[in-house]
């Protein structure tokens, strides 16, 4: 035992741990030493928090009605100026601390200002009390200009601490305000540097706050760069509000609705108030920028919550109301998550998670937002019935592929987990590879017991389909996942559906439609093309899909013999080939299940023999074959309608 213990680690070396190693920050020096606590970092993104946290302040100035401009200048060196034209940080004694101003309290003491009692500020993004002494804390050189009462006084800090006196001077009658001056300070925040485009993005979205002020911006130009294209003045001043931020940022893109959904309102009877600007982009990328007391919530939060609730709410009620049955299974990511949303909220106490005020948590706001929205969306709804029912039709094609998607998952899933059993009206080739392989798809079991003859049965299989395929543009996705012949069709090809297509594990190197030479046949050929570019476009994209050409004649003078595609084929074979004299017999094909399998092999299947056509679409025109199927395969008969009568007077003798 003796031995065991000897061999034993070496106790660890003791420590002291008294009162004497419990440390005590004072003024600002707990910001100094856990700056990210404060501005969320101390690199890019904590040094642009300390130029919102003074702009933030001079735009509270405008959110009480106290000033109308505020210029936001980046010098030389990257002194950042921020001025106002409000009533101007008080100069005058601090009750508590008398042998200092009150500018001097609010500068170097954690958790002072006027916003905490709501007399001053009724509505303020200005809250906590630590945001000019956090900046004042973190920067190298801060000086502090005030103009009140035609007074201007000046002071300047290093650091957190003042190194000169409050000082004054008369100033121009017509001056008033607050300008702060300050230079982040490099041993915080090393060589991150203030980013013109990044502070010019700030000081316009704050103008988009407050319709009708202004606010004036300033860049040296030897500071920004030459592919940069940031201007080194401009004046920000937008009447509309938010509704001119959302057209600058959808810019030419289409929407869902013509006009979007923009409103404002009062809340409590009092000065807060809301309001909010929202359009659905027909491409469904979300946008989103919301807003408490002029600062921006990338988190959303509460706000973010309660705009939502109404809008999911409200277009289901009025779906129910206009009898639109796919509002059923609307979410509300279905109805929100590809939208524009802009909402700027002021209330009097809003709550930010942490200092940096990314998330809104007022649990009161949700209803209040929700209330609020909801009465105007209602009305908007109801007073304009093309734009809402444009919307029911846009949110349900994002129902369609949400569960689109989760049917694609499921298969692959069930693919994964197990061996999928093959359709049994499937005839498969031989080969276990799918190079060289074909999968010809047919229309009927006749059709199928031709082609089954016909084929090469070490490379070509043989899918039967019956009648006419569901059409996927007009039927919603719980059919398609009902259906029996696209649930087989699917498990033949084995590469899955829309964003989980897998090319490697498609089971053969050509899929072809082959069906009958006539209207019916070309209906059907319609159908499975319309869903293989709704359901699987990435097996167009990979050149994998294929039209048979099968003829619809046959012509026959003595021993020469010649098949015909179509009726335009006929007379040119009538013209050139069986140009003598003599009677040519022609026969018509009803159908592939009537063609004896050596013709069908000779004519259609033997890849030596045969004509293929293969279906491709190029990039530039996808856009325009996106509208032509919806137009011609969709749910409204009114657009088939228009594309029939507008081409009608093309149309010759119809084949029906």
């Amino acid at each position: 035992m003796a031995d065991l213990f000897d061999r034993a680690a070496p106790p660890r070396r003791k420590t002291s741990y008294s009162a004497r190693d419990i440390e005590v920050l004072e003024g600002l020096d707990p910001v100094r030493r856990r700056p990210a606590m404060y501005v969320g970092g101390t690199g890019e993104d904590g040094l642009h928090h300390l130029a919102a946290e003074v702009l933030d302040n001079a735009v509270d100035e405008i959110l009480q009605g106290a000033a109308t401009s505020v210029e936001i200048d980046l010098g030389a060196g990257g002194t950042l100026t921020v001025h106002d034209n409000g009533r101007g940080i008080p100069v005058d004694a601090h009750p508590k601390f008398k042998k200092k101003s009150a500018l001097e309290v609010i500068l170097t003491t954690l958790h002072s200002g006027g916003k905490f009692n709501g007399k001053a500020y009724q509505t303020a993004g200005g809250l906590h009390g630590v945001g000019l002494s956090v900046v004042n804390a973190l920067s190298d050189f801060l000086s502090v200009e005030v103009t009140r009462e035609h007074k201007l006084w000046e002071q300047t800090y290093c650091r957190g601490k003042a190194k000169t006196k409050l000082k004054s001077q008369p100033a121009a009658k017509n001056r008033r305000g607050t300008t702060i001056r300050f230079h982040p300070d490099p041993k915080i925040f090393g060589d991150a540097t203030f980013k013109p485009a990044r502070l010019h993005s700030l000081a316009r979205s704050k103008a988009y706050l407050f319709p009708g002020a202004k606010i004036r911006w300033r860049c040296d130009p030897k500071l920004i760069g030459a592919r940069d294209g940031t201007p080194a003045q401009e004046i920000f001043h937008f009447p509309g509000g938010l509704a001119d931020a959302l057209a600058a940022a959808l810019e030419d893109a289409g929407c869902a609705t013509p006009e979007p959904f923009i409103g404002k309102a009062s809340l409590n009877g009092g000065d807060e108030r809301i309001e909010w600007a929202i359009a659905w982009p027909d491409d469904g990328t979300p946008l989103t920028r919301f807003y408490c007391n002029a600062v921006p919530t990338p988190l959303g939060g509460t706000h973010d919550a309660g705009a939502r609730a109404a809008l999911t709410k409200g277009l289901k009620a009025y779906g129910a109301l206009v009898n639109f049955r796919p509002v059923a299974r609307f979410t509300a990511d279905d109805v929100s998550g590809g939208a524009a949303i802009m909402l700027s909220l002021f209330i009097a106490e809003p709550q930010f998670q942490g200092q940096t005020k990314e998330k809104l948590v007022n649990p009161e706001a949700t209803k209040l937002v929700e209330a609020a929205l909801r009465d105007h969306f209602d009305h908007w709804l109801t007073g304009n019935p093309k734009a809402a029912q444009a919307l029911l039709d846009h949110v349900s094609e994002r129902a369609n592929d949400r569960l689109r998607r989760r049917e694609e998952k499921d298969l692959t899933r069930k693919r994964a987990g197990r061996k999928v059993r093959l359709p049994g009206k499937l005839a498969d080739c031989s080969v276990t590879s799918a190079v060289g392989a074909e999968l010809f798809i047919v229309e009927g079991d006749s059709a199928g017991g031709s082609a089954k003859q016909a084929r090469d049965r070490k490379t070509q299989a043989v899918m039967p389909i019956r009648g006419k395929i569901l059409n996927i543009a007009s039927a919603g996705v719980t059919k398609m996942r009902e259906n029996q012949i696209i649930s087989d069709l699917v498990q033949a090809l084995g590469c899955g559906l829309g964003e989980r297509y897998d090319d490697s594990a498609l089971r053969y190197e050509r899929i072809i439609i082959m069906t009958d030479a006539d209207v019916d046949g070309a209906h059907i050929a319609t159908l499975l093309m319309t869903f293989f570019y709704r359901a699987i476009p990435g097996l167009i994209d990979a050149g994998r899909l294929y039209l048979a050409q099968p003829p619809l004649y046959r012509l026959t003078q003595g021993a020469t013999s010649r098949y015909a595609r179509d009726d335009t084929h006929k007379e040119e074979l009538l013209r050139s080939v069986f140009s003598r004299r003599g009677k040519v017999d022609v026969s018509r094909f009803k159908g592939l299940g009537e063609m004896p399998a050596p013709q069908l092999r000779e004519t259609t299947m033997d890849p030596s023999l045969r004509t293929l056509v293969r279906v491709a679409i190029a990039p530039a025109e996808r856009k325009t074959t996106d509208t032509l199927v919806e137009n011609l395969m969709g749910r409204k008969p009114e657009l088939r309608l228009a594309f029939i009568m507008d081409r009608s007077e093309d149309a010759g003798e119809l084949d029906i």
